[in-house]
């Protein structure tokens, strides 16, 4: 593991895997930097490999108040200590980040992200599937209010069924499941995914103006909702294409084909 200072302070946590141009990994909510691990391994003959945790989870600290505006910048700061460009792979809530942060850029050239990679981006496009339901206007708010109350537990859980719109018997399985303390500890950073995925339900227009070369991909077996957000996000961006993973199923990352459509892009 190492470690970086984004601008406002906050220790950003990274490991580097491979050798050869630079790809950065931004992982979704409840993940860490580790989610990145096994599309890294796949990829590591040919591409370095940076996978680092988004800011209040892992091994990153974090520095309130939040704003969009700042995981931009800590993305920004990977990429300096990649060499000032890479590839940027983003995953789910990630792939949002990783747009924005290309937006952010001057002009359209994506300000350092030579190249994008998007998978599944929780995009809610107008008159897309209306399952699960969009989650209500306030819900950050409402979720960073269960946090300061230290009741994180239920952070999550309120998240998963308006955020994401599990199964209540889903979610209650989860709750009991071993894993759930690492949740737990990632409560912070589900308010701020809640609030990422609330302000940016669609792509702004400068996100809309992007015009580095992006793959958007998604599995053959997706959610609906995602299925459609990958198709109109591919049509929208100016200089995107569609690639579709057959062994790809439920939001799930599947390295071997994943890594198998990064090369081919190439």
């Amino acid at each position: 593991m190492q470690t970086l200072t984004s601008p406002d302070g906050t220790t950003i946590a990274y490991d580097v895997v491979g050798r050869g141009p630079a790809l950065v990994f931004v992982p979704g909510v409840f993940n860490l930097r580790d989610t990145g691990a096994p599309l890294a391994a796949e990829l590591a003959p040919d591409f370095t490999c940076y996978l680092y945790d988004r800011r209040a989870r892992g091994d990153s600290t974090d520095t309130p108040p939040y704003a969009v505006e700042r995981e931009v910048e800590d993305l920004r700061a990977v990429i300096d200590v990649a060499g000032g460009h890479a590839a940027v792979f983003g995953y789910s809530s990630g792939a949002v980040l990783a747009l924005r942060a290309a937006a952010a850029g001057p002009g359209v050239d994506g300000g350092g992200v030579d190249r994008l990679f998007l998978y599944e981006p929780p995009f809610r496009f107008p008159g897309g599937p209306a399952t699960p339901p969009v989650p209500a206007a306030d819900l950050p708010e409402r979720l960073q209010r269960l946090l300061e109350q230290g009741r994180s537990a239920e952070v999550v859980t309120t998240f998963q069924l308006e955020g994401v719109g599990l199964p209540p018997d889903v979610v209650e399985g989860i709750r009991h499941a071993p894993f759930f303390p690492a949740l737990q500890a990632m409560a912070a950073s589900v308010v701020h995914d809640a609030t990422l995925t609330r302000d940016l339900a669609v792509p702004s227009p400068a996100m809309a103006a992007v015009g580095v070369e992006t793959v958007v991909l998604r599995g053959g077996r997706t959610w609906p909702v995602l299925e459609d957000a990958a198709q109109r996000l591919a049509r929208l961006l100016p200089h995107a294409t569609l690639t579709v993973l057959p062994d790809a199923a439920d939001h799930g990352l599947e390295p071997v084909s994943t890594a198998a459509a990064v090369r081919g892009s190439f």
